[in-house]
């Protein structure tokens, strides 16, 4: 098991690029790195699935650099609003649920959290960049916030509805595949609370984008419907974040979320959490008419 940061961060890297996600990305094992090579070397037939070296192998060669440098483009401003407020009834009265600032941004473009870009960009002062500024970042696949198509619903697909998602309560996992049950991928989530977990099989029945949310303070702690509610506009800081799959269990669906770093270690409701970066690549992956199991 490799210790040093940088050989980490390639293999995050390239786990990541492939489809396995490692939880944000950090040059540090934990958890999700973990279980992304396990996943990793399963999917691709390695019988000694615990072996790390399939993986640095391969990093070595794909991720020869693990950091590249980011310009921040003036334009990225229309996503952030630093006066977004914390409380639903407020939340409600926005447009956009943007992000808090640049760096908060940015950590979820490059995967990350705002603790590790500061670690490796020590001469920025990261809560006071602007346009122009060039920072530090993992060499990943970026997620572009831009580029979200916003209300865009995606359709069946003879292929990708045919795939099955697998929601592993326990060890905290979604895992895809394919109709001749191969791995595809697997991602880190956060499982809904154990009286709210819908388990069993379903099958999705939406998928959409920048879905706005209903905030039901009752709902979301008993299970039951309340009187009061407020309508939570979309935007990646929505408690649903960037994207929503709806399942056949009503009220229950697969999404993204506004708190990418407490995925696997915070309870949802009933519902199954993913990093933005990782939710947005689920329509890649499953469509409606695709079989979901809980467990």
């Amino acid at each position: 098991m490799p210790k040093d940061r940088d050989t980490v961060l390639r293999i995050q890297i390239f786990l990541d690029r492939n489809l396995f996600g490692p939880g944000k990305i950090d040059g540090a094992i934990g958890e999700f790195t973990y279980k992304a090579v396990v996943n990793y070397n399963y999917a691709h037939g390695h019988r000694d699935i615990y072996n790390w070296g399939h993986a640095r192998e391969a990093a070595e060669r794909e991720v020869p650099v693990p950091y590249a440098a980011y310009k921040i483009k003036a334009d990225l401003l229309a996503y952030v609003n630093p006066n977004l407020p914390e409380e639903p009834e407020e939340q409600a009265k926005f447009p956009f649920m943007a992000y808090r600032s640049l760096v908060e941004l940015i950590a979820e473009r490059f995967h990350t959290d705002e603790t590790f870009l500061e670690l490796i960009n020590p001469q920025k002062k990261m809560n006071a960049l602007k346009p122009g500024d060039i920072v530090v970042v993992p060499n990943v696949r970026s997620f572009r916030i831009e580029e979200v198509k916003p209300m865009q619903s995606y359709k069946t697909d003879p292929v990708l509805s045919s795939h099955t998602i697998v929601i592993d309560t326990t060890e905290r996992m979604a895992a895809v595949y394919s109709e001749k049950e191969m791995m595809l991928a697997a991602f880190p989530i956060t499982p809904g609370k154990p009286q709210f977990i819908p388990m069993g099989e379903w099958e999705v029945k939406t998928i959409m984008n920048t879905p706005s949310f209903r905030y039901d303070k009752q709902f979301l702690e008993e299970g039951v419907r309340g009187d009061e509610a407020h309508q939570i506009p979309p935007g990646p800081n929505s408690p649903v974040g960037i994207i929503w799959c709806g399942l056949s269990k009503s009220g229950i669906g697969l999404h993204g979320t506004a708190l990418p770093r407490t995925i696997g270690r915070s309870r949802s409701a009933g519902c199954v959490r993913f990093a933005n970066w990782d939710a947005i690549r689920l329509p890649q992956l499953i469509r409606p008419g695709s079989r979901v199991i809980v467990r």
